[in-house]
């Protein structure tokens, strides 16, 4: 299941891809200006080189001053051709990061919302391998027309009641067909999967040796399989992340989420009433969240390097761990935006990001940051939690 600190690392990779496309856009409109001022190889007038050069300079000088603020732009005594394609570059500039924060929001919102379609994809290769057990064992009785008790340990796949239930609930075949869960296209794979991956593995061999498996080893095989093969075998593994993009931050979340789905179909689960799990207690207000964070950090920028800034005077920002100053901000966002957390909990889970994402000292520098940075904000008044609990927390 998805919870706020999955939400928060997913923010913050997507944040740190924002960034180096906006780094990216930077450089393409510094290299619009320089190309309006190449020299015009078709014109029959005398080009001075040097003149042009001195022209790109002084606009990308202006660029660089006034991409924040078109105040100094307007206050400018550059040539009306400066101005002009200055001016170009920033729309340019701020239009290509628009574009990159709305594609990736998307994609971030999609990511999340793809999950119950992969832990669904996941159950039905297990059903898919189950139909296929019981098709070569067809195909030998065929061939050998012996007697049929000798294959019957061979169809515990094929029988395992914990599939069975699944295939026979109109839950779960609602919810294949919502979310589009079929491997139509994968019926080649599917046998060579068997054959290359399942059979010969030390899970399936235990199993069919089982006379009579009850319920309890029908999940026990079933989740083996799950987690031993599917989600180990790299060539399976390539299929889930051809389908989605995130899929390295997402296996675990529906690894779990589809373990789940085995044991609410064995009548063993927590909540064995027949429902498929949700990707969160409640996505409605989880994704707000996951939004906000995302939207209201870029939107905050300027105004959170500024923070930034004033508190590492001893430090030049650009030296700072480019993670760092993203993990920062996003902190910084989250203890002024949202008055229902406490603030204790985000300088925590920031720290606990920095940990994993950043350098080795980062634990350190965003602890000792976050905390001056969040006793300051809340004296001044920038920090107000609401909420029962939260009035007095610091």
């Amino acid at each position: 299941m998805l919870n706020r600190r999955i939400l928060r690392v997913k923010a913050f990779q997507n944040l740190y891809a924002y960034e180096q496309c906006k780094g990216s856009n930077f450089n393409l409109a510094k290299d619009y200006i320089k190309e309006s001022f190449l020299p015009d190889l078709n014109s029959m007038e005398v080009q001075d080189k040097a003149a042009l050069s001195r022209d790109a300079q002084s606009a990308i000088q202006l660029f660089e001053q006034s991409v924040d603020s078109k105040s100094q732009l307007q206050a400018s005594d550059g040539s009306p051709k400066i101005k002009k394609v200055v001016l170009e570059a920033i729309n340019t500039f701020h239009s290509s990061n628009k574009k990159d924060q709305d594609f990736l929001l998307k994609n971030m919102i999609a990511s999340a919302e793809r999950i119950p379609q992969l832990y669904l994809l996941a159950i039905e290769l297990l059903q898919a391998f189950s139909k296929q057990a019981g098709t070569e064992i067809e195909k030998k009785k065929k061939l050998q027309a012996g007697n049929p008790v000798a294959f019957a340990n061979e169809l515990n796949l094929t029988n395992n009641r914990v599939l069975a239930n699944l295939r026979e609930s109109d839950i779960y075949r609602a919810a294949v067909a919502k979310n589009n869960a079929n491997l139509d296209d994968l019926e080649l794979e599917i046998r060579e999967w068997f054959r290359d991956y399942i059979k010969p593995s030390e899970e399936y061999q235990a199993y069919i040796k089982l006379s009579n498996p009850s319920v309890e080893e029908d999940l026990h095989a079933a989740d083996e399989l799950l987690k031993k093969i599917l989600f180990k075998n790299d060539v399976i593994l390539n299929y889930f992340s051809e389908k989605d993009l995130n899929w390295t931050e997402n296996k675990s979340v529906v690894r779990s989420l589809a373990s789940k789905v085995l044991k609410n179909a064995a009548g063993l689960g927590e909540d064995s009433d027949g429902q498929m799990p949700e990707i969160a207690m409640n996505w409605d207000e989880d994704k707000e969240f996951f939004q906000n964070i995302f939207n209201f950090t870029i939107e905050n920028d300027r105004e959170n390097k500024a923070l930034i800034s004033q508190k590492t005077k001893n430090w030049d920002i650009d030296r700072l761990a480019f993670t760092d100053k993203v993990i920062i901000s996003m902190a910084i966002t989250e203890m002024q935006n949202f008055p229902s957390i406490p603030v204790k909990v985000s300088i925590n889970e920031y720290i606990d990001i920095s940990k994993t994402y950043s350098t080795p000292k980062s634990k350190q520098f965003v602890n000792g940051l976050l905390d001056v940075m969040a006793k300051e904000l809340t004296e001044s008044g920038k920090i107000r939690k609401s909420g029962r609990g939260l009035l007095d927390n610091k």
